[in-house]
């Protein structure tokens, strides 16, 4: 497994005082990146300002920041000071009332500042995408379709040069399979997640990684890195204390 093209994902909500912690051994580790999501209790962007002072190599990423709580125009005052040649700003729409608008728009004040990915679940979000963004961040999709997704953003991109990002919830230790199982329970019965769920007639769980047999990770992260550039392992633990996610990165690695 290549950990050049594999990040880090965390929540958003993770201590300032863990990922002062975190992300140097990340960096130093060889992964490409640290992705943090942003949720109402977690500021994606104060995190990564918090991991950008300890690292210098280090991508970083939003994955993603809902645009129905926070506009382009927040966002873009919050870039000042940092790093934007190491930042990538992920976007999702939120709410669904004239998603494609609001996405839209905010492509056209974000890129002038800093590359920008979007969260896409269905087609429309993904050609929108394809034209406008530097890519899609890709979630809770299986290695087939994601490669299938993968292929309908080359189409549509026609020759621009854009990046497929995937998300996947990822366990190394038998332990975390109840957090792991829980998640893909609450995603299975959420919203638009369970409309695509049953489009593309796949189980929430099945689009996960469970790397806690010998060698399942790297076979799992494998078939994803077939079609994906970049494979965010975003970290489930039984707990969120800072030696759970600290033997999380040291089993990828041995791995």
């Amino acid at each position: 497994m290549d950990l050049r093209r594999v990040s880090i994902g965390l929540p958003g909500a993770t201590a300032h005082e863990s990922l002062r912690e975190l992300a140097p051994r990340i960096e130093a580790a060889g992964f490409r990146g640290l992705w943090l999501n942003d949720t109402p209790g977690g500021d994606s962007l104060a995190g990564v300002e918090v991991a950008a002072a300890v690292t210098t190599t280090l991508a970083l990423g939003t994955g993603v920041i809902p645009l129905d709580r926070r506009p382009a125009s927040e966002i873009v005052a919050r870039l000042d000071g940092l790093p934007v040649h190491r930042l990538t700003i992920g976007i999702g729409s939120g709410g669904p009332d004239q998603a494609l608008a609001r996405v839209a728009g905010a492509i056209d004040i974000l890129r002038a500042h800093a590359p920008v990915l979007v969260g896409a679940l269905g087609p429309k979000m993904r050609r929108l995408a394809a034209e406008r963004a530097g890519g899609v961040l890709l979630n809770w999709l299986t290695p087939a379709t994601a490669a299938a997704a993968v292929d309908d953003l080359r189409r549509d991109a026609t020759g621009r040069p854009v990046r497929a990002v995937l998300y996947a919830r990822t366990i190394v230790a038998p332990e975390a399979l109840p957090a792991l199982e829980a998640e893909a329970a609450g995603y299975q019965s959420s919203g638009s997640y369970a409309a695509n769920f049953e489009r593309l007639g796949i189980r929430a769980i099945d689009a996960t990684i469970d790397g806690s047999a010998p060698g399942a990770l790297v076979t799992r992260a494998g078939e994803y890195l077939e079609s994906v550039d970049e494979l965010v392992l975003r970290v489930v633990t039984g707990s969120t204390a800072l030696g759970s996610y600290l033997r999380f990165i040291e089993a990828v690695v041995a791995a």
